[in-house]
């Protein structure tokens, strides 16, 4: 029959001390055994800063989106009679000061017709009382209407603009500062970067032909800044 040798546990310790005993002469040792990752392993830390971020993201946008309902400045769409309300295309707003102006607005409400490029109609914007007011500071300045040359950067007359108008001094008195302030709450452009109001008039058969209001020159760029925004007030 055969038998296993099993050796004297003696022996066995005298081997491993003498591999010990070699192991510190020649100076190294054997490196321990390493559990290996699962084939299918992926690390996590990427995933969960990924999924941070995400989460930071999101919140910061509510709390920007919770300071714009508090402030005022956008609501939830409403539709009705006189607004139909389809998707985003119109959305209300409440007025920034309540009796700010002269007369009664009304219910503000603005109205998308496109975001690329951005085209809104703001109803409500004006009262008739601030339209007439207008309307009687510029009718004894009118004069014919100019056009900017886009060589020199100062106004000339041109065919292709009959209209008449004149522009009012930015901030002129209480009425005027308070539409500007709501231009700017409208447009989210500050005051100080608009220009003074334009009052125009158009007679039967009068123009002003297709027309970019960027300034093409050098001049006006460096007096006040390029355009970036018109809005036309229908009184």
């Amino acid at each position: 029959m055969e038998s296993e040798f099993q050796a004297p546990k003696s022996f066995t310790f005298y081997l491993r001390s003498l591999l010990v005993s070699v192991e510190r002469k020649l100076g190294f040792r054997a490196a321990p055994k390493m559990a290996r990752a699962p084939k299918h392993a992926r690390p996590h830390h990427g995933r969960r800063s990924t999924l941070a971020l995400v989460l930071g993201m999101l919140l910061a946008l509510s709390i920007v989106l919770l300071l714009l309902l508090a402030l005022g400045i956008v609501s939830l769409p409403i539709g009705d009679g006189d607004a139909p309300a389809n998707g985003w295309s119109s959305f209300r707003r409440r007025t920034f000061e309540r009796g700010d102006g002269l007369g009664q607005r009304g219910e503000q409400w603005t109205e998308v017709l496109s975001w690329e490029p951005r085209a809104f109609i703001y109803h409500g914007f004006l009262s008739r009382e601030e339209c007439e007011y207008l309307i009687s500071l510029a009718k004894p300045r009118m004069a014919k209407s100019t056009v900017v040359d886009s060589t020199t950067g100062k106004s000339k007359d041109s065919r292709v603009r009959t209209s008449s108008g004149t522009f009012l001094q930015r901030g002129g008195d209480k009425i005027i500062r308070d539409i500007e302030k709501r231009i700017a709450d409208f447009t989210f452009i500050p005051v100080e970067h608009g220009e003074g109001l334009q009052v125009l008039h158009y007679e039967v058969g009068q123009k002003y032909d297709a027309h970019y209001d960027y300034f093409l020159d050098e001049f006006n760029t460096k007096n006040g800044g390029q355009r970036i925004a018109t809005l036309l007030m229908y009184l």
